[in-house]
């Protein structure tokens, strides 16, 4: 079975989340790793704006096919390879395969995942 999800966000939505309530975001949302990652780069924004729309795509597409019931952004973990390729980890969820892309601008960021079981 394939599962795929997509996302996008607007990158002026979550510099202004991590400007109003940036710990109550930052840590409902990334861990720390992801947060160490992000603001190690001229215009983190840019780059937690990426890490989200992928979380929500991973999410979307466990979801749509049922392959879980529920899952917290914070549980689905955006990591990234020495190439900074990004990659998922999820805790406790076997027998997945996950596949995630991100890209973003300026303006927007874009999150797509492919989950094979």
């Amino acid at each position: 079975m394939i599962s795929i999800g997509t996302d996008i966000v607007k990158v002026s939505r979550i510099k202004d989340l991590l400007t109003t309530k940036e710990e109550k975001f930052l840590n409902k949302v990334f861990t720390k790793e992801e947060i160490s990652y992000c603001n190690s780069h001229s215009n983190p924004e840019i780059h937690f704006s990426g890490k989200y729309a992928a979380k929500e795509a991973v999410k979307k597409a466990l979801l749509s096919n049922d392959l879980i019931e529920q899952i917290s952004l914070k549980d689905i973990k955006i990591l990234n390879r020495d190439n900074k390729a990004p990659y998922v980890v999820i805790d406790n969820i076997m027998d997945l395969n996950y596949n995630v892309s991100i890209s973003h601008e300026e303006e927007y960021a874009i999150g797509f995942a492919l989950i094979q079981k």
